[in-house]
């Protein structure tokens, strides 16, 4: 298999990708809400500062990313 092949397969490997479902982007829509409504809470109720409460809130968010990331992973490999 020439490498020109090996790239129209993998090509058609990502085109082919399951769509995302409905239910995926209402949630992300709500935790990035959430993460803004976080840091509206600590920069202006808790006072803390601009920057602290960008860090807390991206930090959150970060969080957030690995353990969705290792959910998907134990997931992925039971299959």
């Amino acid at each position: 298999m020439s490498v020109d092949q090996e790239l129209i397969l993998e090509r058609d490997k990502a085109e082919s990708a399951e769509p995302v479902s409905t239910a995926t982007v209402v949630a992300y829509a709500v935790v990035g809400a959430l993460l803004f409504g976080w840091f509206l809470f600590g920069w202006l109720v808790l006072q803390q500062g601009f920057i602290d409460s960008v860090g807390e809130a991206a930090g959150t968010g970060f969080a957030l990313l690995l353990i969705v990331a290792i959910i998907g992973s134990v997931r992925r490999s039971r299959r």
